[in-house]
Protein backbone atom coordinates (compact mmCIF):
# COMPACT_ATOMS: atom_id res chain seq x y z
CA UNK A 1 0.00 0.00 0.00
CA UNK A 2 1.37 3.22 -1.01
CA UNK A 3 1.07 6.58 0.69
CA UNK A 4 -1.91 7.86 -1.31
CA UNK A 5 -3.67 4.69 -0.18
CA UNK A 6 -3.16 5.13 3.54
CA UNK A 7 -4.00 8.97 3.49
CA UNK A 8 -7.36 8.03 1.47
CA UNK A 9 -8.19 5.40 4.55
CA UNK A 10 -7.23 7.68 7.44
CA UNK A 11 -9.33 10.81 6.73
CA UNK A 12 -12.46 9.81 6.52
CA UNK A 13 -11.78 8.67 10.24
CA UNK A 14 -10.52 11.72 11.32
CA UNK A 15 -13.50 14.13 9.88
CA UNK A 16 -15.51 11.88 12.35
CA UNK A 17 -14.15 13.34 15.31
CA UNK A 18 -15.88 15.76 17.33
CA UNK A 19 -13.14 18.26 19.19
CA UNK A 20 -14.90 19.19 22.73
CA UNK A 21 -13.48 22.48 24.19
CA UNK A 22 -14.20 22.85 27.86
CA UNK A 23 -14.07 26.27 29.20
CA UNK A 24 -11.51 27.35 32.27
CA UNK A 25 -11.98 30.40 34.14
CA UNK A 26 -9.07 32.16 35.42
CA UNK A 27 -9.32 33.89 38.49
CA UNK A 28 -7.63 37.38 38.35
CA UNK A 29 -6.05 39.08 41.30
CA UNK A 30 -6.24 42.61 42.09
CA UNK A 31 -2.74 43.79 40.15
CA UNK A 32 -1.93 43.35 36.87
CA UNK A 33 0.35 40.78 37.41
CA UNK A 34 0.39 37.13 36.61
CA UNK A 35 -2.68 34.53 37.72
CA UNK A 36 -2.29 32.89 40.93
CA UNK A 37 -0.94 29.32 40.23
CA UNK A 38 -2.27 26.57 41.19
CA UNK A 39 -5.60 28.09 41.41
CA UNK A 40 -7.70 27.68 44.60
CA UNK A 41 -8.95 23.98 45.05
CA UNK A 42 -7.02 22.79 41.68
CA UNK A 43 -5.98 19.89 43.72
CA UNK A 44 -6.95 18.55 47.21
CA UNK A 45 -6.55 15.55 48.97
CA UNK A 46 -8.83 14.87 51.91
CA UNK A 47 -6.62 12.11 53.29
CA UNK A 48 -3.79 14.69 53.93
CA UNK A 49 -2.60 16.11 57.40
CA UNK A 50 -3.37 19.24 57.73
CA UNK A 51 -0.26 21.73 58.19
CA UNK A 52 0.11 22.37 62.05
CA UNK A 53 -0.46 25.87 63.44
CA UNK A 54 2.31 28.22 63.27
CA UNK A 55 4.04 28.70 66.98
CA UNK A 56 3.98 31.95 68.13
CA UNK A 57 7.34 32.82 70.33
CA UNK A 58 6.69 34.95 72.84
CA UNK A 59 9.41 37.91 72.71
CA UNK A 60 12.08 37.77 75.26
CA UNK A 61 12.52 40.99 77.05
CA UNK A 62 15.90 41.10 78.58
CA UNK A 63 16.21 42.56 82.09
CA UNK A 64 18.32 46.44 81.94
CA UNK A 65 21.67 46.40 82.40
CA UNK A 66 22.75 49.55 85.46
CA UNK A 67 25.12 52.33 83.53
CA UNK A 68 28.51 51.26 85.05
CA UNK A 69 30.31 54.47 86.47
CA UNK A 70 33.71 54.06 86.49
CA UNK A 71 35.86 55.68 88.52
CA UNK A 72 38.46 58.83 87.01
CA UNK A 73 41.52 57.66 86.41
CA UNK A 74 44.58 60.12 87.18
CA UNK A 75 46.72 61.05 84.44
CA UNK A 76 49.94 59.03 84.15
CA UNK A 77 53.04 60.50 84.31
CA UNK A 78 55.55 59.18 82.93
CA UNK A 79 59.03 60.11 84.54
CA UNK A 80 61.51 62.43 82.99
CA UNK A 81 64.13 60.62 80.70
CA UNK A 82 67.58 60.03 82.15
CA UNK A 83 70.19 62.75 80.66
CA UNK A 84 72.50 62.25 78.50
CA UNK A 85 75.89 60.81 79.93
CA UNK A 86 77.91 63.46 80.44
CA UNK A 87 80.84 64.31 78.89
CA UNK A 88 84.31 63.26 81.27
CA UNK A 89 85.02 66.66 83.70
CA UNK A 90 88.06 66.85 82.38
CA UNK A 91 89.40 68.47 79.17
CA UNK A 92 88.24 71.72 78.41
CA UNK A 93 92.17 72.15 78.54
CA UNK A 94 93.70 68.68 78.87
CA UNK A 95 92.57 65.32 80.47
CA UNK A 96 96.12 65.14 82.83
CA UNK A 97 97.74 67.87 84.75
CA UNK A 98 100.27 67.71 82.55
CA UNK A 99 98.23 68.73 80.03
CA UNK A 100 97.22 72.03 82.46
CA UNK A 101 100.22 73.05 83.95
CA UNK A 102 103.82 73.02 82.60
CA UNK A 103 105.34 70.16 84.83
CA UNK A 104 108.31 69.65 82.84
CA UNK A 105 110.79 71.22 86.20
CA UNK A 106 109.28 69.83 88.93
CA UNK A 107 108.15 66.49 91.00
CA UNK A 108 105.24 65.79 92.75
CA UNK A 109 104.77 64.47 96.84
CA UNK A 110 101.84 62.48 96.93
CA UNK A 111 100.31 61.21 100.62
CA UNK A 112 100.54 58.05 99.68
CA UNK A 113 102.84 55.09 99.78
CA UNK A 114 105.00 53.51 103.16
CA UNK A 115 105.05 55.24 106.32
CA UNK A 116 107.90 58.07 105.98
CA UNK A 117 108.25 57.07 102.60
CA UNK A 118 105.66 58.55 100.46
CA UNK A 119 105.36 58.00 96.75
CA UNK A 120 107.48 60.56 94.37
CA UNK A 121 105.91 60.68 90.71
CA UNK A 122 109.09 62.17 88.48
CA UNK A 123 109.47 63.20 85.17
CA UNK A 124 108.56 61.71 82.11
CA UNK A 125 106.07 60.21 84.26
CA UNK A 126 105.09 63.41 85.73
CA UNK A 127 103.16 64.32 82.75
CA UNK A 128 100.52 61.86 82.30
CA UNK A 129 100.18 60.89 85.81
CA UNK A 130 96.57 61.17 87.40
CA UNK A 131 95.39 60.35 90.31
CA UNK A 132 93.20 60.59 93.77
CA UNK A 133 95.08 63.38 94.99
CA UNK A 134 95.94 64.98 91.68
CA UNK A 135 93.92 65.62 88.82
CA UNK A 136 92.16 68.25 86.61
CA UNK A 137 89.35 70.34 88.11
CA UNK A 138 85.94 69.94 86.46
CA UNK A 139 86.34 72.40 83.97
CA UNK A 140 89.66 71.26 83.14
CA UNK A 141 91.47 74.83 83.96
CA UNK A 142 93.28 74.17 86.88
CA UNK A 143 94.82 71.07 88.79
CA UNK A 144 93.28 69.84 92.37
CA UNK A 145 96.02 68.94 94.55
CA UNK A 146 94.03 66.77 97.82
CA UNK A 147 96.21 65.71 100.60
CA UNK A 148 94.59 63.75 103.93
CA UNK A 149 95.08 63.95 106.95
CA UNK A 150 95.86 60.67 107.50
CA UNK A 151 97.92 60.24 104.39
CA UNK A 152 101.72 59.30 104.22
CA UNK A 153 104.27 62.07 105.53
CA UNK A 154 107.85 62.39 104.91
CA UNK A 155 110.63 61.46 107.12
CA UNK A 156 111.43 65.41 108.21
CA UNK A 157 107.35 66.24 108.61
CA UNK A 158 104.34 64.82 110.23
CA UNK A 159 102.03 66.49 108.30
CA UNK A 160 101.03 64.86 104.38
CA UNK A 161 101.30 66.59 101.23
CA UNK A 162 100.30 66.83 97.87
CA UNK A 163 102.89 69.23 96.34
CA UNK A 164 105.27 70.03 93.64
CA UNK A 165 108.77 70.47 94.33
CA UNK A 166 110.75 72.51 91.62
CA UNK A 167 113.41 70.52 89.66
CA UNK A 168 116.13 71.79 86.85
CA UNK A 169 115.63 69.35 84.27
CA UNK A 170 116.49 65.80 86.12
CA UNK A 171 118.04 67.21 89.10
CA UNK A 172 116.39 68.78 92.22
CA UNK A 173 117.10 72.57 91.90
CA UNK A 174 118.75 74.79 94.54
CA UNK A 175 119.50 78.27 93.76
CA UNK A 176 120.71 81.38 96.17
CA UNK A 177 118.94 84.80 96.64
CA UNK A 178 122.42 86.51 96.83
CA UNK A 179 122.49 86.52 92.77
CA UNK A 180 120.18 87.11 90.36
CA UNK A 181 116.22 87.08 90.65
CA UNK A 182 114.01 83.85 91.26
CA UNK A 183 110.65 84.03 90.51
CA UNK A 184 107.66 82.03 90.96
CA UNK A 185 104.36 82.67 89.96
CA UNK A 186 100.89 81.09 90.42
CA UNK A 187 97.14 81.77 90.36
CA UNK A 188 95.39 79.28 92.57
CA UNK A 189 92.87 78.88 95.24
CA UNK A 190 92.45 76.97 98.59
CA UNK A 191 89.17 75.52 98.07
CA UNK A 192 88.91 73.01 100.99
CA UNK A 193 90.82 72.61 104.75
CA UNK A 194 90.10 70.22 107.73
CA UNK A 195 87.54 70.99 110.09
CA UNK A 196 89.31 70.39 113.20
CA UNK A 197 92.67 72.31 112.72
CA UNK A 198 92.19 74.13 109.54
CA UNK A 199 95.84 75.08 108.57
CA UNK A 200 97.45 74.48 105.27
CA UNK A 201 100.42 76.13 103.52
CA UNK A 202 100.04 76.35 99.37
CA UNK A 203 103.40 77.68 98.54
CA UNK A 204 106.54 78.27 99.93
CA UNK A 205 110.45 78.01 99.61
CA UNK A 206 112.59 75.56 101.12
CA UNK A 207 116.27 74.94 101.83
CA UNK A 208 118.08 71.96 102.13
CA UNK A 209 117.13 71.40 105.62
CA UNK A 210 113.60 73.63 106.24
CA UNK A 211 110.91 76.21 105.37
CA UNK A 212 112.78 79.52 104.63
CA UNK A 213 109.04 81.23 104.03
CA UNK A 214 105.33 79.98 103.69
CA UNK A 215 102.11 80.95 102.08
CA UNK A 216 100.02 79.64 105.03
CA UNK A 217 95.84 79.65 105.28
CA UNK A 218 94.77 79.22 109.26
CA UNK A 219 90.69 79.78 109.29
CA UNK A 220 90.41 82.66 107.14
CA UNK A 221 93.59 84.18 107.64
CA UNK A 222 95.84 84.01 104.83
CA UNK A 223 99.52 84.95 105.55
CA UNK A 224 102.98 84.69 105.26
CA UNK A 225 105.17 82.98 107.68
CA UNK A 226 109.00 82.69 107.93
CA UNK A 227 111.72 82.69 110.56
CA UNK A 228 110.09 79.05 111.68
CA UNK A 229 106.95 80.61 112.50
CA UNK A 230 108.07 82.83 114.74
CA UNK A 231 107.09 85.91 112.10
CA UNK A 232 104.13 86.26 110.23
CA UNK A 233 102.92 88.80 107.92
CA UNK A 234 99.08 88.59 107.19
CA UNK A 235 97.92 89.40 103.81
CA UNK A 236 93.74 88.77 103.77
CA UNK A 237 92.40 88.58 107.36
CA UNK A 238 89.11 87.25 105.64
CA UNK A 239 89.98 84.42 102.83
CA UNK A 240 86.69 82.98 101.44
CA UNK A 241 87.40 79.38 100.14
CA UNK A 242 87.48 78.42 96.81
CA UNK A 243 88.60 82.24 95.57
CA UNK A 244 91.12 82.11 93.45
CA UNK A 245 94.51 84.76 93.91
CA UNK A 246 97.52 85.56 92.48
CA UNK A 247 100.60 84.88 94.14
CA UNK A 248 104.37 86.02 93.03
CA UNK A 249 106.75 85.22 95.29
CA UNK A 250 110.18 86.71 94.39
CA UNK A 251 113.83 86.09 95.92
CA UNK A 252 116.50 88.85 95.08
CA UNK A 253 119.41 90.87 96.46
CA UNK A 254 119.20 89.18 99.79
CA UNK A 255 115.54 89.45 100.56
CA UNK A 256 112.08 87.99 99.39
CA UNK A 257 109.16 89.68 98.44
CA UNK A 258 105.78 88.24 98.58
CA UNK A 259 103.10 89.93 95.66
CA UNK A 260 99.01 89.44 96.68
CA UNK A 261 96.45 89.95 93.50
CA UNK A 262 99.15 92.48 91.96
CA UNK A 263 100.04 94.33 95.40
CA UNK A 264 103.67 94.15 97.87
CA UNK A 265 102.08 92.85 100.72
CA UNK A 266 105.26 91.37 102.35
CA UNK A 267 109.27 91.78 102.26
CA UNK A 268 110.91 89.40 103.82
CA UNK A 269 114.94 90.24 105.19
CA UNK A 270 116.31 86.68 104.33
CA UNK A 271 119.34 84.94 102.22
CA UNK A 272 120.25 81.92 101.62
CA UNK A 273 121.55 79.24 99.46
CA UNK A 274 120.11 76.00 98.42
CA UNK A 275 116.34 76.98 97.75
CA UNK A 276 113.52 76.07 95.73
CA UNK A 277 110.49 76.72 95.22
CA UNK A 278 107.36 74.16 96.21
CA UNK A 279 103.33 74.50 95.77
CA UNK A 280 100.77 72.63 96.08
CA UNK A 281 98.41 71.70 98.91
CA UNK A 282 100.51 70.52 102.02
CA UNK A 283 97.71 69.82 105.27
CA UNK A 284 99.27 70.73 108.80
CA UNK A 285 96.84 68.67 110.23
CA UNK A 286 96.78 64.80 111.27
CA UNK A 287 94.66 62.95 113.26
CA UNK A 288 97.16 63.55 116.41
CA UNK A 289 95.51 66.78 116.17
CA UNK A 290 92.31 66.04 116.38
CA UNK A 291 91.30 65.63 112.33
CA UNK A 292 89.55 62.70 110.75
CA UNK A 293 91.77 60.68 108.92
CA UNK A 294 89.77 61.15 105.58
CA UNK A 295 89.68 64.78 106.67
CA UNK A 296 91.51 66.65 103.36
CA UNK A 297 92.90 70.00 102.68
CA UNK A 298 92.69 71.03 98.69
CA UNK A 299 94.50 73.50 96.47
CA UNK A 300 93.19 74.01 93.04
CA UNK A 301 96.57 75.76 90.84
CA UNK A 302 95.17 77.24 87.47
CA UNK A 303 98.84 78.43 86.29
CA UNK A 304 102.71 77.84 87.48
CA UNK A 305 105.50 79.57 86.71
CA UNK A 306 109.14 79.80 87.69
CA UNK A 307 112.04 82.09 86.56
CA UNK A 308 115.67 82.41 87.17
CA UNK A 309 117.29 85.29 85.73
Amino acid sequence: MNVEQVIARVMPALAALTLVVVPVTVPTTGCAGPPAFPPAGWFTNPTTTPPPAPVVVPPVVLPAIPLVVLPAVPPVVLPAPAPAPQAPAYPVRGRYPGEVLDLSNWYLTLPTGEERDPDDIYQPRLTTYLGSHFYPNSTGDGVVFRANAGGVTTSGSSYPRSELREMTGDRKAGWSNRSGTHTLCVRQAITRLPQVRPHLVAAQIHDADDDVMLVRLEGERLLVEYQDGDREVVIDPAYRLGTPYDLRIVAAGSRVQVYYNGRLRAEIPESGSGWYFKAGSYLQSNPDKGDDPDAVGEVVIYSLQVTHT
